[in-house]
C-alpha cells in the first residue's frame, strides 16, 4: 500500500489532483487506513496511470467517468468500453495527423528561411 504522498512522488500527480479524481469517481476503489488516510494499491496505481494517459490525450473527465461506471458494471460492458477506446484512439490519430500537417507547414517555412539566409 502507498500513501498519497508516495503516489504523488511516483507519478508526479499532485495530491489535490488525486483527491479530485477520487471525488469525481475516477478512482473508486481507494482504501483508507484506520486514521482515514488514503492507501493506494497496485490496481489504484494502474488506474492513476490509465486516467493520466486518457487526460493527456484529451479525453474529458465526463467520458472517463462513463468508462469507470461501465467498468464497475461488469464484463457485459466490455464491448461498449472497447468502442469508447476505439473512438478515442481515432480522435488521437486525427490530432496527430493535424499536428503533422502543421509541422510540415512549419518545416516548409524553415526551409524557405534557410534558402533566404543562404542567398545573403
Amino acid at each position: 500500500m502507498n500513501s498519497i504522498k508516495e503516489v504523488t512522488q511516483m507519478t508526479g500527480i499532485s495530491a489535490s489532483t488525486l483527491r479530485y479524481y477520487e471525488n469525481e469517481g475516477l478512482l473508486p476503489h481507494v482504501k483508507r487506513d484506520e486514521n482515514g488516510k488514503r492507501q493506494y494499491d497496485e490496481e489504484d496505481l494502474e488506474w492513476v496511470h490509465f486516467i493520466t494517459a486518457l487526460r493527456a490525450t484529451g479525453m474529458p473527465i465526463v467520458q472517463i467517468q462513463r468508462y469507470v461506471q461501465l467498468y464497475q458494471a461488469g464484463d457485459f460492458t466490455i464491448s461498449e468500453r472497447k468502442a469508447m477506446m476505439i473512438q478515442h484512439k481515432k480522435d488521437i490519430e486525427n490530432k496527430i495527423a493535424d499536428l503533422y500537417r502543421n509541422l510540415d507547414k512549419i518545416n516548409y517555412k524553415l526551409a524557405l528561411y534557410d534558402v533566404l539566409e543562404a542567398q545573403r
